[in-house]
C-alpha cells in the first residue's frame, strides 16, 4: 500500500525520487515552496496533507511535543555522522521495512542498525 510522505529540507531531495520510484507518494518541502518556513507553518500543513514527515529534526519528533496517534506520522533519520549518502541509505532500509505502511500515527526511528515505531 503506497504512504504519503513529506522529505523535510534537511534531508536530500532525492529521497523524494526514491519513494515515488517504489510506488509512494512523496514530496519535498521545497517542491511545496515551504524552503526556510517556520517548523510550525509547515507542520500544518503536512497535517493537513495527512503525510508523514520524514526528517533529522529531533524537535518536530520528539513525542512530548507530538504524541503518537496525534498526527500523520514522522520518521527520524538518525546518523552518527551527517552525510547525503547515509540518509539514502537510511531512506533504502526504510523502504525495504515489511511495516512501511504502518508509519501512519506513530514516531518511527530509523537508524543504519534498526528500525523503532512508537504508535
Amino acid at each position: 500500500m503506497p504512504v504519503k510522505v513529506k522529505i523535510d529540507e534537511d534531508l536530500p531531495a532525492s529521497i523524494a525520487q526514491m519513494f515515488r520510484d517504489a510506488g509512494h507518494d512523496a514530496m519535498t518541502v521545497g517542491e511545496q515552496g515551504f524552503s526556510g518556513y517556520p517548523d510550525d507553518r509547515v507542520w500544518q500543513e503536512i497535517q493537513r496533507e495527512q503525510r508523514v514527515l520524514l526528517t533529522a529534526d529531533l524537535a518536530i519528533a520528539d513525542p512530548r511535543v507530538h504524541l503518537p496517534g496525534t498526527h500523520a506520522g514522522i520518521v527520524l533519520f538518525r546518523l552518527d555522522a551527517e552525510s547525503r549518502e547515509g540518509y539514502r541509505a537510511l531512506a533504502r532500509l526504510l523502504l525495504s521495512w515489511p511495516n512501511i505502511e504502518n508509519l501512519h500515527g506513530a514516531i518511527t526511528v530509523v537508524t543504519p542498525s534498526r528500525i523503532r515505531s512508537r504508535r
